[in-house]
């Protein structure tokens, strides 16, 4: 097997199947034959081959004995603002290059730098409300953003996932 193939992202599980990360699969092989992780999951039509024997190819795996996970608090941040609203204006619904970070309350008007008050906007939208709420603009929100979970940044991070993690990711 080349070494690019074992790039492939491979969903790690607590013990307690709840999603802790995503790893290569060569950091996944590696915990499997060092007996701290249990293959899951394994991918389709591929297999690890060495001289004399062959191995399944995790695409999901389990940790052998329970990892203490500190509350993953994802950074308040321009790019994760833009990650959470999924690259949309939470006025219009458009997607683009002009997007920018609007404050539901205007920080004037005391808006705090804060999940639950930013959200994605176009520039055309965050110019039409301006200065004032979005029910004194009259510009209704799609929806009304909140502290986003680490498992949807999780989902976000790998891409297209295999159909197995589906159970794992609440999806």
């Amino acid at each position: 097997m080349s070494p690019s193939n074992l790039n492939t992202k491979v969903l790690v599980l607590n013990q307690s199947y709840e999603p802790v990360s995503v790893c290569n699969a060569k950091k996944a092989f590696l915990l499997i034959f060092m007996l701290k992780a249990e293959i899951v999951a394994e991918r389709n039509n591929r297999m690890l081959r060495s001289v004399n024997s062959t191995f399944p190819y995790p695409s999901v795996i389990r940790l052998s004995s329970y990892i203490r996970v500190p509350f993953k608090k994802i950074e308040l941040s321009r790019k994760n603002v833009l990650r959470r609203d999924n690259f949309h204006c939470q006025y219009c619904n458009t997607s683009g290059n002009q997007l920018t970070i609007d404050h539901i309350i205007p920080k004037s008007r005391g808006g705090l730098d804060i999940w639950e008050n930013l959200v994605t906007a176009c520039l055309r939208c965050n110019n039409k409300k301006g200065n004032r709420t979005p029910d004194e603009a009259q510009m209704r929100l799609i929806s009304m953003p909140r502290r986003p979970h680490h498992v949807l940044f999780l989902k976000q991070y790998m891409g297209s996932a295999d159909e197995s993690w589906r159970p794992y990711l609440f999806m």
